[in-house]
């Protein structure tokens, strides 16, 4: 089962922008990225999808630096961008990843991996709610392709897989259940603003390790709740 893994990345961010090339200890937040989806089992390819915009040359120099396979594509339609660059390596499943999740969990992923290869369907479901910037998605490319043709909404094109939850019945689905020492939608693990970088940047520097189990980050979290408060605050913006 060829299951390859794009990671949307943009250096424009309204709330924090160049995000994705800051650091996290002596490394950039895609090194973590990069690095944890690569650990991810049955993965064939990891790609980075960023904009063909001249403010994310930096981005396609950092891969080219690095050794990172990479595609340039619409910086608005990022549905057209991922199924793009999903052409060129004619995958059979798609794992999506946003850049602005520097501790994914690539232990999770993997079991979803797993579980994809066995049941064969058209998306991963997850039931229980890990903390926010640690999920992953993993969807057929048949589904992708099927989405790029009938998602026509703004919200469709700009977040991907929105298509598939919004009409769910359209879709064979297999449930992945969400380990317990995962579960912890009160935190956040992701990056968005000033206070999230602080935040992944004390876990960063707790660890010093990008390939820290996303459960030893979670427990770290409930150990240390002046950390967690970080960005406690912080409210996701609302998909429009």
């Amino acid at each position: 089962m060829k299951t390859i893994v794009i990671i949307q990345a943009r250096m424009g961010s309204s709330r924090l922008p160049g995000k994705i090339l800051k650091k996290l200890g002596d490394v950039e937040v895609l090194t973590y990225d990069i690095e944890r989806c690569r650990a991810i089992e049955g993965i064939s390819e990891v790609i980075v999808a960023t904009s063909d915009l001249p403010q994310d040359d930096a981005i396609a120099h950092w891969c080219e630096r690095y050794g990172v396979a990479y595609y340039r594509g619409s910086e608005d339609d990022v549905l057209d961008r991922y199924v793009q660059c999903a052409n060129m390596y004619k995958p059979e499943y798609v794992m999506r990843v946003t850049s602005d999740c520097p501790f994914v969990d690539y232990e999770m992923a993997s079991e979803m991996v797993s579980l994809m290869k066995k049941e064969q369907k058209d998306i991963v479901l997850l039931d229980g709610n890990p903390p926010r910037g640690l999920a992953v998605e993993l969807l057929s490319y048949e589904a992708l392709l099927h989405i790029h043709k009938v998602g026509k909404e703004p919200r469709h094109r700009e977040h991907v897989t929105y298509f598939a939850y919004e009409h769910a019945e359209k879709f064979n689905s297999v449930t992945y259940q969400v380990p317990s020492n995962r579960i912890a939608p009160e935190l956040r693990i992701t990056l968005d603003t000033y206070e999230d970088y602080q935040l992944v940047s004390a876990i960063a520097n707790h660890f010093d390790d990008s390939l820290v189990s996303s459960s030893k980050v979670i427990q770290y979290l409930r150990e240390t709740p002046e950390v967690a408060a970080l960005n406690a605050h912080i409210e996701q913006k609302p998909v429009i």
